[in-house]
């Protein structure tokens, strides 16, 4: 065992490490688990026991002169590679400038859609994204058998109490009609959640902007022209549009919107189905129990509401292709938006 050692040691202090590969093969043989020092460690046990002490003495101090010529070596070598660097060759250039960075294409169109709202008087609401049963169905009509309630639609926290995260900021008009009385003119933009198979037309994650007026006299006209202000602010006075009639728990009567495709110039494509109409969002009159759940009276005030999907104007107004693209965070789609406010 003594030669065993007195041989390593030899090797240990004549070892050449002036390269990686060199320093690499010295770490492996003398230093690593499966090294030669690790194993005459293991041969230890069949030393007599009157010499075990000092061969494991001697054992330990050549283990730390092999780590620390091993460490030497690797410091050396990165000062050495950090003194390569080259200075530039005139100081007093100036620095390069830092580039700007650029809004996400939904931050930019939500703002445009808040300042559009904005100035026929609607003001800004906001509420939170984790949600219970009443503010996100039971308020607004919702019976208990709806197929929104089930698991296939919502993310549900817990089931007793029934916490989730909204589906609709639509939960935000509840608070606000609860907290706050007629006349009431304001939109409510935000994250929403459903559990739905992610694609390049559905994700679970996406956003919303809903609309509120409530007040004496308010009418389907009301909402038709708020409307029609809207789309031709957004996307121009070319734009035309139509209302079908629809069916949602919480608005009697009701309506979707559909405005002419911008991408084939209602021509029929892909995005649009070939029908030359896309769908942006729901709209109606408030039904008369929503309004009786949250506290005012029906016989005297009457309001419309609408919601729209700020990812679905967002793909038309840049003519998108993929939903998927607005959270992949790719600094190349993101870097086409430098300069949009």
């Amino acid at each position: 065992m003594q030669e065993q050692i007195d041989k390593l040691k030899e090797e240990i202090e004549s070892a050449q490490l002036k390269a990686k590969d060199s320093l690499e093969q010295f770490r492996l043989k003398f230093i690593s688990k499966k090294g030669e020092l690790a194993e005459l460690f293991t041969k230890l046990r069949e030393v007599a026991p009157e010499e075990r002490k000092t061969i494991g003495a001697l054992l330990n101090i050549l283990k730390n002169e092999a780590e620390a010529r091993f460490f030497a070596a690797a410091k050396e070598m990165e000062e050495a590679r950090l003194s390569d660097v080259p200075e530039p060759d005139d100081l007093t250039l100036p620095p390069v400038a830092n580039t700007l960075g650029s809004r996400h294409p939904i931050s930019i169109v939500r703002n445009q859609i808040v300042q559009i709202f904005r100035r026929i008087g609607f003001s800004l609401a906001d509420g939170p994204e984790i949600e219970d049963d009443w503010h996100n169905f039971s308020a607004l009509n919702f019976p208990p058998d709806h197929p929104a309630r089930e698991m296939q639609d919502t993310f549900f926290i817990s089931k007793e109490p029934e916490v989730l995260l909204r589906t609709h900021t639509s939960t935000v008009q509840v608070r606000l009609i609860e907290n706050q009385k007629p006349p009431i003119r304001a939109i409510m933009p935000g994250r929403v959640y459903r559990n739905e198979a992610i694609s390049a037309r559905a994700h679970c994650l996406f956003h919303q902007v809903e609309g509120l007026y409530i007040d004496k006299n308010v009418s389907f006209s009301d909402l038709k022209q708020t409307l029609y202000y809207f789309v031709q602010e957004m996307f121009g006075k070319q734009i035309s549009v139509r209302f079908r009639p629809s069916y949602f728990p919480f608005t009697e009567p009701s309506a979707e919107m559909d405005i002419s495709c911008l991408i084939c110039e209602g021509k029929g494509c892909n995005i649009c189905k070939y029908s030359g109409w896309v769908e942006i969002g729901g709209a109606g009159m408030v039904d008369p129990n929503v309004l009786q759940n949250t506290g005012i009276d029906p016989n005297i005030y009457t309001g419309f509401a609408f919601g729209m999907g700020i990812e679905r104007i967002t793909m038309l107004k840049y003519q998108i292709k993929d939903l998927r693209l607005f959270t992949e965070n790719d600094v190349r789609f993101l870097r086409q938006f430098q300069g949009a406010n």
